[in-house]
């Protein structure tokens, strides 16, 4: 299992397909949840689509502190969505996690997002925050500590990953950074 943090603190594009396979881990009162990720979206400042083209906000000012932090934003008035921040200090870079594959804690994921097919629970960006309890009181949470943490593992295999375009955006639509796990139930059906 791969621990160097050092990767996350590459450009976006680079880190996003790194991330897939690897776990998130969300602890609460009412127990475990453990999921792996399967679809990621790049974004950085020279990207026309990305928070951080702009440069700093209030808004955005996680994206350009250092990698290793969660980015979460809300978005058409109704859904969280998280973000692993990416690149250097000073860089305003972050992966867009857009699904995850339940691997513990099945039960309290169904429930907190009231679906009975576990397969509908986590295959979107909004439906895994709901699922994981991620808010916006967890933007700036740095991922090595705490009530969610990043486990990284060794990386997916290139011919297990699928890279295209990302969707749900209506600027720089082209770009292809939107990278997910071949043949994986999980990932978004938006597509």
């Amino acid at each position: 299992m791969a621990a160097d943090w050092q990767i996350l603190e590459q450009p976006s594009e680079i880190v996003a397909p790194r991330l897939l396979g690897c776990e998130l881990v969300r602890t609460t009162d009412k127990g475990t949840i453990r999921v792996r990720i399967v679809e990621t979206e790049a974004y950085d400042q020279t990207d026309t689509a990305s928070h951080s083209f702009k440069g700093i906000t209030p808004r955005t000012e996680v994206m350009f502190g250092p990698a290793g932090f969660l980015y979460v934003y809300f978005t058409y008035g109704m859904h969280y969505c998280c973000n692993v921040v990416t690149g250097k200090v000073g860089e305003g870079s972050a992966v867009l996690i857009r699904a995850v594959e339940p691997i513990e804690g099945e039960a309290l994921i169904r429930s907190r997002r009231n679906v009975d097919q576990l397969i509908d629970t986590t295959n979107g960006p909004a439906k895994l925050c709901q699922a994981l309890d991620i808010d916006k009181t967890m933007n700036g949470h740095d991922l090595r500590a705490g009530e969610l943490q990043l486990k990284l593992h060794d990386p997916i295999l290139p011919n297990d990953i699928v890279q295209t375009t990302r969707i749900g955006i209506s600027q720089a639509k082209d770009v292809p950074w939107q990278f997910y796990i071949k043949n994986n139930p999980y990932v978004s059906k938006s597509r």
